[in-house]
């Protein structure tokens, strides 16, 4: 476990918090690297058969993914068979100096390894169970397997992403898993909450169909209101306009001018007066009724002039913008550069490797950025002492436990 950091008033804020990860690709790992991040001692309990899925996943760094680094981020990893009696025994001894379990194996995995929720709190009664699944663990669909693309086109994500009128897109990145990921990490926090209360641990089931379609809080509410289905979009808002990404010479910028004065500022700066009289955008209502004429007389002007003068006309005049970064330009912004939002931590093969870091600043505990993703079993012996086991040799002869040694 990592020590207290310098100069922190109270340590981590989930210091003396002990995770046990079962989990592969992303919505588990990226729960317990949300803990691992705020101070919790996250042991990824992994197959010793190549462990998490995402660990054959390239690209690589020094013989290790980089995907995995940055999404087991500070967690400890032993390398342990729960097929095995002894392990799963090893695994139990684990749990009852435990405070939580993050899993999201097929559902019914557990009950089949004898680990499920049942055995789990019988063993330790404040123990907190995650568990994410694609559906969840009731239904119809409890048992159907599903991945991420999957979840958004059933969700409906994927119905209200990109343009009307072309074929389907997802959202950029894992949206189902990292939402489940998060609403995780938030439940775990208020069940811990309530154990400090009565001393017991809860169950908790959550799905990344549900996770994914809570995010459409403004389409689904809307939907109730007037029975109107919605379409994709592109860049624009379902209510205000101008809203959306225009085209500039170069690129494009992305503009939000939706109260009165944004809209006054915004006409101005483009020169384009005329169109604060137009009867055709009077009103927000109006102006998003003719969103698609509206843009298109907009970028006859915003198509001669490069992003950044239009980003920095703009912002002068107070109007919210900005220009459309590749990943590779928001990574170099000077912004996202004197915030610190790209870390170094510790590579386990020596040296370290560049994350983005958490979003969280508080004032007075710090966030974790240590080291990166463990090796397969790195920390098996180290676990294994603490738990007082003296057969470690033995177990690993017999490939009950595997035993990484990192280079840093």
């Amino acid at each position: 476990m990592s020590a207290r950091p310098a100069g922190a008033e109270g340590g981590y804020a989930l210091e003396g918090i002990r995770v046990l990860e079962l989990a592969n690709f992303m919505a588990g790992p990226f729960c317990g690297m949300l803990l691992a991040d705020l101070g919790a001692d996250v042991i990824k309990v992994e197959n010793p058969k190549g462990g998490d899925f995402t660990r054959s996943s390239g690209p690589f760094d020094r013989g290790v993914s980089a995907g995995f680094l940055a999404v087991n981020r500070n967690k400890r990893s032993i390398a342990l068979d729960l097929k095995a009696a002894r392990g799963r025994d090893i695994f139990l001894d684990l749990v009852r100096t435990s405070d939580v379990v993050v899993e999201n194996l097929r559902p019914g995995t557990l009950d089949d390894l004898g680990i499920g929720y049942s055995v789990l709190s019988e063993v330790n009664e404040g123990i907190v169970l995650y568990s994410a699944s694609g559906f969840g663990l009731t239904g119809p669909y409890r048992h159907r397997a599903a991945l991420d693309l999957v979840l958004q086109g059933m969700s409906g994500l994927m119905s209200i992403t990109g343009e009307e009128g072309r074929p389907p897109v997802k959202v950029g990145v894992p949206i189902s898993d990292l939402s489940a990921a998060m609403f995780g990490a938030y439940a775990i926090l208020a069940a811990l909450r309530v154990r400090d209360r009565d001393g017991k641990g809860q169950h908790i089931d959550v799905s990344l169909l549900e996770s994914a379609m809570a995010l459409e809080a403004w389409e689904t509410s809307a939907y109730f209101a007037n029975g109107d289905v919605p379409k994709p979009l592109g860049s624009a808002h379902r209510v205000s306009a101008p809203y959306q990404a225009i085209r500039t010479s170069d690129g494009y910028i992305t503009v939000g001018a939706t109260t009165a004065a944004n809209w006054h500022n915004f006409c101005a700066t483009l020169g384009l007066e005329h169109l604060e009289n137009d009867a055709r955008f009077n009103t927000v209502p109006l102006r998003r009724r003719s969103y698609l004429e509206l843009a298109a007389l907009i970028e006859e002007v915003s198509t001669t002039r490069p992003s950044e003068h239009w980003y920095r006309a703009l912002e002068k005049a107070g109007v919210p913008c900005g220009v459309l970064y590749t990943l590779d330009q928001a990574l170099a912004d000077e912004h996202v550069r004197a915030r610190g939002v790209v870390r170094e931590i510790a590579h386990p093969k020596g040296g370290t490797v560049s994350v983005v870091g958490s979003p969280i600043r508080f004032s007075r505990t710090p966030v974790r950025m240590e080291r990166g993703g463990p090796l397969l079993g790195e920390h098996t012996r180290e676990i294994l002492d603490e738990l007082g086991v003296r057969d470690g040799e033995a177990l690993e002869k017999a490939h009950v436990v595997a035993v990484a040694l990192a280079t840093a």
